[in-house]
């Protein structure tokens, strides 16, 4: 099998789309991103047949590990989600058409949602995940190259372009407007609210006071993942890539909180944060900003995931790096 870097460009993406699909996908919680428009053609795929993929390395314990029964989390045009109960507790999978986010617990299709390349099962559907395959309904979805979830950063500790820093705060807060006036749909705002709660625990370079928002940020928000979790997954996989010496106690205790707190496919995303694991689309801004990869492009296509996700973890994101810097500043 081939090992595809991250920072690969194309991803193997057909860049088609289709708006209806597209909206059905983002309603339920799935981030989307928007592609140009252009004619697709349809395609038949065989029942049985096995499909190829980019699966991610984040999953591939499970993806080689031995055959469990799973059942169907969600099924959209972009997306069919499987939760799978593992020695460590529940687990989930998912298969992503090329035009939905590059999540980390993904194999995705090379074919975009208006080629219809996904079954439509209903949710709690029976599946089946391991010997190196995935099987859902009639379609079988097989590894023909692995992808790093991880991005690959210069150091432990990488050093951030300051203009680049300045560009992903101008891009998600937008010019002259302060950090107190950011809001997103779902989390309250104002004085009391959680978001502020996480700007003080920032400025004070209080960690501490930073993970004590999680217990009102966890789960708060519609959709599959909440905006307060993808907040928090956002600052947990900065922590992590920034190299901040309480990354590893902070993503800890988010990933515990999350238990019983937030959904399934949250809770994922949150334990493969805590790991540095993260969507394509976080890692481009990564490298961006480090100088590897063009950053303008990076953040437009983040903000533009879903409904809030792309926000929310971008906010994560910049929440991180305040951290980071207020920590390492002499005092």
């Amino acid at each position: 099998m081939r090992t595809i870097d991250e920072s690969t460009g194309g991803h193997g993406r057909d860049t088609t789309h289709d708006d209806t699909h597209t909206g059905q996908a983002a309603r339920a919680g799935v981030p989307t991103i928007p592609l140009p428009r252009e004619s697709a053609a349809a395609g038949a795929r065989t029942p049985g047949t096995s499909v190829p993929a980019q699966a991610s390395t984040g999953i591939a314990d499970l993806l080689r590990g031995p055959v469990r029964s799973a059942r169907v989390l969600l099924s959209v045009p972009a997306a069919v989600y499987l939760t799978v109960q593992t020695p460590q507790g529940p687990d989930v999978v998912g298969v992503l058409t090329s035009d939905a986010a590059r999540l980390p617990l993904g194999c995705v299709l090379f074919r975009p949602s208006n080629g219809r390349p996904l079954v439509s099962v209903p949710s709690g559907a029976p599946a089946r995940l391991g010997g190196g395959r995935l099987t859902v309904g009639d379609l079988t979805v097989s590894a023909a190259a692995w992808w790093d979830p991880r991005p690959k950063l210069p150091t432990a500790r990488p050093a951030l372009l300051p203009e680049g820093v300045r560009q992903l705060r101008s891009a998600l807060y937008g010019e002259g407007v302060p950090h107190s006036a950011f809001v997103l749909p779902g989390l309250p705002s104002g004085p009391s609210g959680p978001l502020a709660a996480l700007r003080g625990a920032v400025r004070r370079a209080d960690v501490d006071a930073a993970l004590r928002t999680a217990t009102r940020l966890i789960g708060l928000g519609p959709g599959l993942t909440p905006a307060g979790d993808d907040v928090l997954a956002g600052v947990t996989a900065g922590l992590v890539l920034l190299g901040h010496p309480a990354a590893e106690r902070f993503g800890a205790g988010v990933t515990g909180l999350a238990t019983g707190r937030t959904t399934e496919l949250s809770r994922t995303l949150l334990r493969h944060a805590a790991a540095g694991r993260v969507s394509g689309e976080f890692a481009a801004v990564l490298r961006g900003l480090v100088g590897h990869g063009a950053l303008a492009p990076a953040i437009a296509t983040l903000l533009a995931t879903g409904s809030t996700s792309g926000r929310a973890m971008a906010l994560g994101l910049c929440t991180a790096i305040d951290l980071v810097d207020r920590t390492s500043r002499p005092r």
